[in-house]
């Protein structure tokens, strides 16, 4: 099974020399520790920044310098900060290659709910709604299932939606899967993880084809 640093780690392999790339709240803000070396992308934030680079260190953390989840990053050489106007302009001009996001449901034909739940403050949905919207190609980072034990991977979501149809890829504590017309297509299996716990753990429609290969990280 993977922690959220290996499911961090196994979207990285995702990323593809030259994007731009929106990492979401959450899971998602670990993937820039671990891009591989001989690759090039450029990390946007939707609070106006182009160019993001690892967590700070303890003890050199800038209160100044943050992401849009309030947390506090670090910037690499050429970055650029600007004002929320230009950064959706990026975002709803289809400026950006891959988008990353967290997740508290998704549904077998791709949808995403990640921004309330009936009865608790929320503070607003954020960019999401314009990320969804944009982006051609969005993977979620989430664990399979909720503090009940409860699968987060349905049939139909029942938690108010941020976007329809949009979620091309899920990687979990468990496994990878691409969402297809015909629901999700289970690709890999976490480490020590088998077919038969992820089937269990899953609510949507889960297409299984042939030796499904232990995820390598």
């Amino acid at each position: 099974m993977l922690d959220k640093n290996g499911i961090a780690k196994r979207i990285s392999k995702e990323l593809q020399d030259g994007w731009y790339i929106n990492l979401g709240i959450g899971i998602p803000t670990l993937i820039a520790n671990y891009v591989p070396e001989d690759i090039n992308v450029v990390f946007q934030s939707e609070n106006g920044i182009l160019g993001m680079g690892p967590f700070p260190y303890e003890g050199e953390e800038d209160a100044d310098l943050i992401n849009a989840g309030k947390q506090t990053i670090t910037s690499l050489p050429g970055a650029s900060i600007f004002d929320s106007a230009t950064s959706f302009a990026m975002i709803r001009g289809k400026h950006i290659q891959l988008t990353v996001l967290g997740a508290m449901e998704v549904s077998d034909q791709g949808d995403i709910a990640n921004w309330k739940i009936p009865g608790k403050m929320v503070k607003g949905m954020g960019g999401a709604m314009d990320l969804v919207a944009s982006a051609d190609n969005i993977i979620v980072a989430m664990m399979h299932t909720n503090k009940r034990g409860e699968s987060k991977l349905l049939r139909q979501c029942t938690l108010p939606l941020t976007g329809v149809g949009c979620v091309k890829k899920v990687v979990t504590n468990l496994a990878v899967m691409d969402v297809t017309p015909d629901g999700f297509k289970l690709l890999e299996r976490a480490p020590g993880v088998s077919v038969e716990e992820i089937v269990q753990a899953t609510e949507g429609r889960l297409i299984v084809e042939g030796e499904i290969p232990e995820i390598q990280l």
